[in-house]
């Protein structure tokens, strides 16, 4: 599955526009305690959440998570999209909640774990 391949089974949208969308997504998780979401968190691994500030990317960073899907219709901060952009994250906005984009996104044949 690729970022593109998200964007379509949960209909978000894309808030990095110069994200690479043909990259991989081999699994994801849902979860809003960076600690629990650094020790669980895999290298390919989509990360569903509703905290927008700069420690979120740098954890996807860190991680090697190619993309971060804010659910809830939060609006991320723009200092954190900016530094997205520089890592190469690609940031999805979704009004759907945690729940719904975990199921839509097993539906997809998305794994928790890669």
């Amino acid at each position: 599955m690729t970022i593109q391949d998200v964007i379509n089974a949960t209909g978000a949208k894309l808030l990095t526009q110069n994200a690479d969308v043909t990259k991989p997504v081999t699994c994801v998780y849902a979860g809003d305690l960076l600690s629990l979401v650094m020790a669980a968190g895999q290298p390919g691994m989509a990360w569903i959440t509703v905290q927008t500030h700069m420690n979120v990317i740098a954890v996807a960073s860190n991680l090697e998570m190619p993309v971060v899907i804010i659910s809830e219709g939060i609006a991320m901060e723009a200092t954190s999209l900016a530094k997205a952009e520089d890592e190469g994250i690609a940031v999805l906005s979704s009004d759907k909640t945690n729940y719904e984009l975990s199921g839509l996104l097993w539906a997809a044949g998305l794994p928790a774990e890669a």
